[in-house]
């Protein structure tokens, strides 16, 4: 779905001098979104990467939403150009170089975007660095930055990741700062202009990591749930074990059976704070909001010589009582003498030894009910690693170019063909290369879209970049594309064909509007 719009200057063309082509374009057609408004915030976002060893990034799975489509090669008409033919070249080579290569070298600039869907996973697409005048700028596709499933302006947490392969992440980590798009995908989702420019902060690695704690009492339990909530939906800190327990309120006794009260456990000492003067081993009467439960035990579970003792954490008090002994019976031993008249000499009877009854005793109290929300966050040291194009370098722009003209097209593709089979891992970067057509694909409404043949499977491969004139000694080229999509044109159940919008005018227009802003560092 094309909208024109009208355009003045002249643009170099691509065989021409690189000078940097200049066609109008209307504010209004470049909406913008923040994606971390503040180098604090943009710090949370890659601390949740780098967390617990990479975890986020190594457990992440390729993007599949609106991989496969069903494309057409178009043989008459599709997209044409709204200006001359331009081009911005590339970082480092704004003076041609004529070396050759004749091998393949991958670019440095391409990586993977990551970002947590609609579904609350981490996911991830490919992605390249471009040329801008801050060194600051990457290209992908439009769904792999701006949320077409749950209606959402933006996925979450997204970082570019630069040569990122399982866990490593030899330039950094870039946080993204504000996303660019055309109007046309903002509102009406438009394939032909599925496709984003995205500012980032200077990259970062970490310097160290450990886990911090976070604690608050709340009086009322909405009160602390909505703490909850809201530590559950930040999108800039890593938080984990999130809970909300019932905390009895020492200050706070109340009568047993009070609204939002409970009976807890208490020492001996608050206790006896609230029953001033008594003999903790006596019966009362008791403070009628606390109480004891007392326990007779064994002498082997008493197992001491002390009156009493209390338990280390004095939750519980051992008493012991002595049992009264018995009253001492005087008795008469007869004399062996035969004589009648001989007198008995008594025999005192032996003192008993003392015996005891033993008990335990425990306390508890009904204390008025706070809520304790408590956390933990993850926390580490991060180090400036510096601009994302002064690490990679960056590829330049081609846009109104005529279609036919061969392009390499760099990806990380994975899944599988419609067949099951599984081609791609989506760990290492992949190269295809073929000629441009014309190419439609109604379901998404891409009605002048561009196409290659690629046989790169959809989950990991939307965002590759398409490289124009790509100088493999250099490893660097013009960006002319970016896949959206995947199909299977002839119906043999093997991906044959990748597609992307056509790159125009207007989404010159999209990119100069990005390609001029200042993002900054984090640290």
């Amino acid at each position: 779905m094309k909208r024109s719009l009208a355009l003045g200057g002249v643009a170099a063309g691509l065989l021409a001098s690189a000078a940097v082509a200049a066609p109008a374009h209307a504010s209004d057609t470049v909406p913008s979104v923040i994606l971390a408004n503040t180098p604090f915030a943009a710090k949370e976002i890659a601390t949740f990467w780098f967390a617990e060893h990479y975890a986020n990034l190594v457990n992440a799975t390729p993007y599949d939403v609106e991989t496969k489509v069903v494309a057409k090669h178009v043989s008459t008409g599709g997209p044409s150009a709204d200006t001359k033919p331009g081009v911005v070249p590339a970082i480092g080579d704004e003076k041609k170089s004529t070396a050759k290569s004749k091998n393949v070298n991958l670019p440095k600039t391409l990586g993977k975007v990551f970002f947590i869907g609609a579904d609350h996973r981490p996911h991830w697409c490919t992605a390249t660095s471009v040329q801008s005048s801050y060194h600051n700028l990457v290209a992908t596709a439009g769904h792999c930055v701006y949320d077409t499933e749950s209606n959402r302006e933006t996925l979450d947490k997204w970082v570019f990741v630069p040569g990122y392969y399982q866990g490593k992440t030899p330039w950094g980590i870039y946080v993204g700062k504000q996303a660019f798009t055309h109007y046309d995908y903002d509102v009406y989702e438009d394939g032909d202009r599925d496709y984003a420019f995205v500012t980032v902060y200077n990259g970062v690695l970490p310097t160290g990591a450990g886990f911090g704690s976070y604690s608050k009492v709340w009086e009322h339990k909405w009160q602390a749930y909505k703490d909850k909530a809201r530590i559950q939906n930040d999108k800039t800190t890593a938080w984990s074990k999130i809970e909300v327990n019932s905390v009895g309120d020492p200050d706070h006794l109340v009568p047993v059976g009070t609204p939002e009260s409970d009976v807890f456990s208490i020492t001996a000492d608050a206790f006896q704070a609230a029953n001033k003067g008594k003999d903790l081993t006596g019966n009362g009467p008791w403070d009628p909001r606390t109480g004891v439960k007392t326990d007779e035990l064994t002498a082997g579970q008493y197992n001491s010589d002390k009156d009493f003792y209390y338990s280390p954490d004095k939750k519980a008090l051992f008493f012991r009582t002595p049992v009264p002994a018995p009253e001492t019976v005087v008795s008469e031993t007869p004399s062996p003498s035969p004589s009648p008249s001989a007198t008995p000499t008594p025999t005192p009877t032996p003192t008993p030894t003392a015996t005891y009854k033993y008990f335990k005793r425990t306390f508890w109290g009904s204390y008025d009910l706070d809520y304790k929300v408590t956390a933990r966050v993850f926390g580490i040291g991060l180090k400036d690693v510096g601009r994302l194009g002064d690490n990679v370098g960056g590829q330049g722009l081609a846009y109104n170019q005529k279609l036919g003209k061969s392009v390499f097209v760099f990806g990380y593709p994975s899944g599988s063909h419609p067949d099951g089979n599984h081609s791609f891992s989506g760990q290492t970067l992949k190269w295809s290369y073929g000629k441009t057509f014309a190419a439609q694909a109604s379901a998404i409404k891409g009605e002048e879209l561009v196409g290659v043949k690629s046989s790169f499977t959809g989950e990991g491969s939307i965002g590759s970049s398409w490289l124009l004139q790509y100088k493999s000694s250099r490893r660097l080229g013009y960006l002319n594309g970016v896949t959206i999509g995947v199909a299977d044109t002839d119906k043999n159940n093997r991906i044959d064909t990748s597609i992307s919008p056509y790159f125009d005018g207007e989404l010159y227009g999209v990119y100069k509007s990005a390609a001029s802003l200042w993002s900054g560092k984090i640290v």
